[in-house]
């Protein structure tokens, strides 16, 4: 709470700042220069949804507004980009969820498996009244939600065999995020859950101290790890959200007219990220069959049913039994 309270003063001692001298950050000669930051490397669909986003406000705004694009962490890992955001550093990014539950409690939902039987699910209840309460969760924190984008859902890969059903992970030591939710699910179903460093798990898999990870499409391909795992089993284990974040400093700097043209473009950005990732994860998943992977698409029952034990601990301590009721209520309407 004091933390909160700390970083509250130093938030609007900067937005008071930002009235007395009257500009935004980077203002030139009348044009609002921006920074937009991710820590994925290109073609990743958050370096193509951030350049989607400059190239509009650009152009909507009649090049009132200049964003530079700095991909592949040049400006840090995903924390640091959610730090620089806060403290109008840095203006906008794409962020998978999991960093920022250091920040709020709001995009822990996300983190239950099994939430969502599909991607359509998923982005139709994000899109809710609902999901925009969790977009907006930040703003007291000096972040602004434009829209959501996303990684997508999350599969596994293993060097070891198919996982058909939940009994095929027994014994396989699969690389997770350090996140409980992520590793009590994969420990009821039989796995050791191994939290690592990202940049560590390709020499983990190739050296063969961990079998498997788990990530969506576009990771899995990217990052090479065909290379050195056999298996892809297609789960839908988790859906991975990645909001459009943006300064509020540098939002609150900007003049009417241009608040509106960063709130509609960032929304529409956001989306069209989307189709890059649809466009993307069918691609790819054509070329990793083609590498040699062995493609397998499960059953989700039985692993819904295998971590039901997950909300037996989790819902009423790190999500709110509000936050899953609202998502239970949701889906019963859209099934």
């Amino acid at each position: 709470m004091k933390k909160r309270k700390l970083l509250s003063i130093i938030l609007a001692a900067s937005l008071v700042l930002v009235f007395m001298t009257g500009c935004g950050r980077g203002q030139q000669d009348g044009v609002f220069i921006a920074r937009a930051a991710v820590s994925n490397p290109p073609p990743h669909p958050f370096v193509l949804g951030i350049e989607i986003l400059a190239d509009l406000l650009y152009e909507r705004s009649d090049g009132r507004i200049r964003v530079d694009v700095f991909h592949s962490g040049q400006l840090g890992s995903d924390r640091d980009i959610v730090e620089g955001i806060q403290f109008n550093t840095i203006q906008f990014g794409f962020i998978t969820s999991a960093p920022l539950s250091g920040f709020t409690d709001a995009y822990m939902i996300f983190d239950l498996p099994f939430l969502f039987e599909n991607i359509e699910e998923a982005r139709a209840f994000t899109d809710s009244e609902f999901g925009l309460r969790i977009l907006a969760s930040l703003e007291n924190d000096g972040i602004i939600g434009l829209g959501f984008g996303e990684n997508g859902m999350r599969h596994i890969t293993n060097s070891r065999r198919p996982i058909h059903t939940p009994a095929d992970l027994s014994g396989i030591v699969i690389r997770t995020m350090e996140n409980p939710m992520h590793m009590d699910a994969f420990r009821v179903m039989g796995a050791d859950p191994t939290p690592m460093a990202f940049g560590e798990l390709f020499t983990a898999l190739q050296q063969g101290a961990i079998d498997a990870q788990e990530n969506p499409f576009v990771v899995i391909h990217t990052s090479r790890f065909f290379e050195v795992q056999r298996y892809l089993s297609v789960t839908n284990h988790l859906y991975s959200p990645a909001p459009l974040l943006m300064s509020r400093i540098f939002y609150e700097s900007l003049p009417t007219d241009l608040r509106q043209i960063v709130r509609e473009v960032g929304l529409e950005a956001s989306h069209l990220q989307r189709a890059v990732v649809d466009e993307q994860s069918a691609i790819v998943l054509t070329e990793l069959e083609r590498e040699g992977m062995i493609i397998n698409f499960v059953d989700p029952i039985p692993f819904m049913e295998a971590t039901r034990a997950v909300y037996d601990t989790f819902v009423g301590s790190l999500v709110s039994h509000e936050a899953y009721n609202a998502v239970r209520n949701f889906l019963a309407g859209h099934r």
